[in-house]
């Protein structure tokens, strides 16, 4: 399992999608979800299908927070062109978290 990080403070267990499947799949079906999910290389996200409101950040390639955004069921955010890749956590979890514009994350296994 890897762990999300920001300056060396663990934030939530981390998922990675990278494969055409996994990023399509993502967190659909799902009723909740405890962790953090991150997209590579996507600028944006959908929620059609999603049982609950998802935080979303958008992130550079180093994984700096460029942006972040709330987005309920059913909806497409507005993707980023500066994203390189893309954070998610059920709503609320970013707040919890601290979580920031221009924080750096780091992932570790």
């Amino acid at each position: 399992m890897a762990w999300l990080l920001d300056d060396q403070r663990v934030l939530a267990s981390c998922e990675q999608a990278v494969t055409l499947p996994q990023k399509t799949k993502g967190l659909l079906g799902r009723k909740s979800f405890d962790g953090a999910m991150l997209i590579r290389n996507t600028k944006g996200v959908h929620t059609f299908g999603m049982h609950f409101s998802i935080d979303v950040a958008f992130l550079d390639r180093d994984l700096k927070v460029l942006a972040t955004r709330s987005v309920k069921p059913w909806r497409v955010s507005m993707p980023s062109i500066k994203a390189h890749n893309v954070l998610e956590a059920e709503s609320g979890a970013f707040e919890r978290w601290g979580l920031n514009v221009g924080d750096v994350l780091e992932i570790k296994d």
